[in-house]
Order: structure tokens, then C-alpha cells, then sequence
């Protein structure tokens, strides 16, 4: 299904055990690469992690982490280097092997092209239940109301552990499942089609995958990110009161105002990240899967 190997756009599913292993390869590759600009816009992330929590303007949250100085400025960038690397391996490869599989076994009973949809949806599944745990630390890191009590990143892992798995590693898994599963899918979807409509314009192959890893992205998000905010300050603090998925819903609605603009406070540079590390990314996945076809 998808395009075939002479074309830019990359939605091809492997033939063979050794093939969809690079599929694998290509991921991990491609997200290690990506890791350099998640290092140069971390800051940027952490600002609008700030935003999340704290419903500031881009400016106080700037002025916090400039208050607490360079060496704070990184604190938590471990984990979402980590999960750079195995997300990219573990997204692309899964969803490779279960579009092959849902190919074999769903002929004339799913559309081929819904296929990397549907098979996006499930590595997005398996996704959430392998990073929830690096995501949670990472927030826990993040806010700095936290920096006293929990000094570094053992200290850390020491008191998720003694909490039970759905208030410790596994807090806000729910949501984070339903953000990743339905991003996933959107993404391995819509990058194909909008890749080929870039293509149509003249652009080079690399450039077309870039657009398009940008733009799918870019989409993905915005119509994600109160999601993001809700994970965020589900998972920001330990051993504070474990309400449940739906009232820290209605806590987060009520304290951005019911308003939608504050609730996307930060959008904006979410944006940004996404058009540096998933252009990137796409764009190095499918030209490595192009010379290897």
C-alpha cells in the first residue's frame, strides 16, 4: 500500500523479518539524530511545561527559569533524551510490523489506505504503556516546586516506586493512551497524503518529507495539546491528592478560566518544537527507508 519506493513519500510496509527489523533501525536512527535539536529547544519545551503548570505569560516563565540559572535550566532532560531515541525505534518499527500484519490478515476487509492509520493507532497503544514511566519522571522534574524535595533523578525513581502504579510511574496513563494512540495514527495517516500533495509542488524528496513531518505534526499538536496540559498537571507533583482523570479535567478548565486561550497558553512554541524534531525525524526516516528499498 502507500507510495511506491521511486516516490518521496514514504508509506511502504517491509517485506520481510530482516526489512521490517530496519524499520526499526530507521526509527531509532532518525530520533537519535533528532535528539540534538530536542537538546538546543529543551528550554523551550521547559518554558512551555511552565506555562502549563503555572498559567503564566511566556515571559514570567522565562524570568523563573532564568532566576534559577543554567545548571537548573536542564534538570530533567535525561528522560525525553531516552525517549527520543526508543520512542522513534519502537513507533516506527511496531507500526511497520502491525501494518504488515493487518495486511495480510484484513485484505478486502479494511482499506489499504487506512491501513498505516489504524496500524499507528496501536503502536501509539503500546507507545503509552513503554513511556508513561519516562514521561512521569520527566514532569516530575520539570517543576521546580519539586526541586527541594526531590533533589535528583534517584530520588525521584525512590519515591515513584513507593507509590502504588497508578498514582507513581503509571499517574495519568489514560490520557496520555488516547493522546498517543490517536497522534500516532493522525500522523502515520496524514503524512503520506500531505507528503505526496508537497511533492506535487516541486519540492525535493527530503524537502517534501520535511514539510510534511512538519505540518502533520504542527496539526497533531495543536488539536493534542489540552491533553498535553492536562498529563502535565496530573503528573507534576508526588504524593499530592490522586483525583481522577475527569475532575483534574474540570480543576484545569476552572483554573485557566473555562477559556480556550488560556488553556493553550504555550501553543505556540509547541509549534516550534514540532516543526524542528518531527521534520527532522520524518524526513531522515524516509530517505534512509527509500535507499534501503
Amino acid at each position: 500500500t502507500g507510495q511506491t519506493s521511486h516516490t518521496p513519500c514514504v508509506n511502504v510496509t517491509a517485506e520481510g523479518p530482516v526489512a521490517r527489523f530496519q524499520s526499526y533501525l530507521h526509527g531509532g536512527t532518525s530520533s537519535l539524530v533528532s535528539t540534538l535539536p530536542t537538546v538546543i529547544v529543551f528550554p523551550v519545551y521547559k518554558t512551555v511545561f511552565r506555562q502549563q503548570i503555572h498559567n503564566t505569560p511566556v515571559h514570567q516563565a522565562v524570568g523563573q527559569l532564568y532566576k534559577e540559572g543554567p545548571v537548573k535550566l536542564y534538570r530533567g532532560v535525561v528522560p525525553p533524551l531516552l525517549m527520543r531515541t526508543l520512542n522513534g525505534t519502537l513507533l516506527f518499527g511496531l507500526q511497520d510490523s502491525i501494518h504488515h500484519q493487518l495486511s495480510l490478515s484484513s485484505q478486502n476487509v479494511v482499506s489499504a489506505s487506512a491501513l498505516p492509520a489504524l496500524a499507528g493507532f496501536g503502536a501509539g497503544i503500546v507507545e503509552a504503556v513503554v513511556f508513561t514511566p519516562f514521561e512521569r519522571v520527566q514532569n516530575v522534574l520539570q517543576n521546580g516546586q519539586n526541586d527541594r524535595q526531590l533533589p535528583s533523578l534517584k530520588s525521584v525513581l525512590v519515591k515513584l516506586k513507593a507509590q502504588r502504579m497508578s498514582s507513581g510511574f503509571y499517574r495519568a496513563f489514560l490520557p496520555i493512551t488516547v493522546r498517543n494512540a490517536l497522534g500516532s495514527s493522525l500522523y502515520f495517516g496524514l503524512k503520506g497524503p500531505v507528503c505526496a500533495v508537497v511533492a506535487g509542488q516541486g519540492l525535493s524528496p527530503v524537502a517534501s518529507s520535511f514539510v510534511s513531518g512538519t505540518l502533520t505534526s504542527m496539526a497533531i499538536s495543536l488539536a493534542l495539546y489540552p491533553l498535553s496540559v492536562l498529563v502535565a498537571n496530573m503528573q507534576a507533583q508526588v504524593g499530592a491528592e490522586k483525583k481522577g482523570v475527569w475532575l483534574c479535567w474540570k480543576d484545569l478548565w476552572r483554573s485557566r478560566g473555562r477559556s480556550v486561550a488560556l488553556l493553550y497558553r504555550g501553543g505556540s512554541l509547541v509549534i516550534l518544537r514540532s516543526c524542528i524534531t518531527w521534520g527532522i525525524t520524518t524526513a531522515i526516516y524516509d530517505l534512509q527507508k527509500k535507499s534501503s528499498d
